[in-house]
């Protein structure tokens, strides 16, 4: 078992990664949390879509959703600017889409090889208001 904490959908709870996948962050322009994997409650949309504005302005991406809400949460970068080229194929959630459960231990599940996240405690936190370890994929 290992500590971690999980990723969760700001409208409906629902475990959407967990930080052991944590690989990067971005402040600004738009405050995301990358991660290697996601949960199956994570749709990635098959339509490729491309920024006409703002900081995704030139990119092409996949959105990523909430399978059990619908809510969008974040976008997976194909091709991109360079402030975001090192982002290019990870799962990359919005901030304030994502509400974070800090202390939860991990489990595998032995039949399924599927994760079992055990609570530790009930510590819940808007993403976009913590500063998560300096993790970067440049490095």
């Amino acid at each position: 078992a290992a500590d971690c904490a999980t990723f969760h959908c700001r409208d409906c709870w629902a475990v959407l990664a967990d930080s052991l996948q944590l690989c990067a962050q971005q402040h600004r322009p738009l405050g995301l949390l990358a991660c290697f994997k996601v949960t199956n409650d994570v749709c990635c949309e098959d339509s490729l879509m491309f920024g006409l504005e703002g900081a995704l302005l030139g990119c092409a991406y996949y959105s990523l959703s909430c399978r059990c809400c619908g809510l969008t949460v974040g976008f997976v970068p194909y091709s991109s600017s360079r402030e975001l080229a090192s982002l290019r194929g990870c799962f990359c959630f919005f901030k304030d889409s994502i509400f974070w459960q800090v202390y939860c231990t991990l489990k595998a599940n032995e039949l399924m090889g599927i994760p079992d996240y055990v609570l530790k405690t009930q510590k819940i936190i808007e993403a976009s208001k913590v500063n998560f370890p300096a993790v970067s994929l440049k490095e």
